[in-house]
């Protein structure tokens, strides 16, 4: 009964956030921990979650599996800043770039990712990070500005596998389930 309870409870939960938010392209199976500042052209697939206090500009895409921590911010990149005798105010912006986010991307609590960037497939943003470049597949980045800290997957092969996986149709699970569950499967 508990279990049921708690799927019911977070389907009203998802209803009620894309509902708020006005978000028309985001998939039902998206999770959103608490109200932030997104877009309304916000785009994400399938388990998708979004934590409290997020701040999403326009442009944004995420892909199926993903996790934004609290209080990420995807922003900025947009200002001219480097016109001699002209204030920036006044510079205006350059062209706009959307911003990728991969399948399986685990971005940090508080990480800052600026627009424009793509974050490739299985990649992982260590909290507090400021990405100032694409980061690379399978890769773990942390630091201001953003650099390689090492592979997601020290093994090849494992690194194959996830990418297989990543490559077949959207499986469903729980969230955030204990690894006990994903062992036994």
């Amino acid at each position: 009964m508990k279990a049921e309870l708690r799927v019911a409870l977070r389907s009203a939960r998802r209803l009620f956030w894309r509902t708020l938010l006005r978000l028309n392209d985001v998939h039902p199976t998206v999770l959103f921990g608490g109200y932030g500042d997104i877009s309304r052209d916000f785009h994400a697939d399938e388990y998708v979650y979004v934590g409290p206090g997020c701040r999403i500009n326009p442009g944004v895409r995420v892909g199926s599996y993903s996790m934004l921590g609290p209080d990420v911010q995807i922003v900025g990149n947009d200002h001219v800043f480097d016109i001699p005798g002209v204030p920036i105010i006044f510079c205006g912006r350059p062209a706009f770039r959307p911003t990728r986010i991969g399948k399986d991307v685990w971005i940090g609590a508080g990480a800052t990712i600026l627009c424009g960037m793509t974050i490739g497939d299985g990649a992982v943003v260590a909290s507090g990070a400021v990405v100032t470049h694409d980061v690379q597949p399978f890769t773990v980045v942390g630091g201001v500005p953003a650099r390689l800290m090492r592979r997601r997957f020290p093994i090849l092969r494992d690194e194959l596998i996830h990418r297989k996986m990543l490559e077949t149709p959207v499986v469903s699970g729980q969230y955030c389930a204990p690894v006990a569950a994903h062992q036994e499967a």
